[in-house]
């Protein structure tokens, strides 16, 4: 396990439409608050809202970033995002590919 891969966080959210999720993802590369960011089309949610459940084809957007980032991608995330409670889920990266790790670190430079 690396120390350095300790900081690197995977972040999850989701988006009801693909242009604009593709907008903030390429945002989020050139503001190099992200080195990368996955988008998922067709990923069904299932969660309650204003007292109904609701069903709603969303898109999963896999945010890799690190520790350092977290609060400029929190304040982007709440600025440019739609939804009025967006997602932003993290998870540590504890283990990379070394290889992957060291292209990760310099696209956030």
């Amino acid at each position: 396990m690396n120390s350095i891969a300790d900081r690197i966080k995977i972040v999850f959210s989701t988006h009801d439409d693909m242009l604009h999720a593709q907008e903030l993802a390429k945002l989020l590369v050139e503001r190099r608050v992200a080195a990368c960011v996955n988008l998922v089309p067709h990923v069904m949610s299932v969660f309650p809202w204003e007292g109904e459940i609701q069903m709603e084809g969303e898109i999963l957007i896999i945010i890799k970033t690190t520790e350092e980032k977290l609060a400029e991608l929190h304040v982007l995330l709440e600025e440019q995002h739609s939804y009025s409670v967006p997602e932003m889920v993290v998870v540590d990266a504890s283990v990379l590919h070394m290889p992957y790790l060291e292209w990760l670190q310099a696209c956030l430079e």
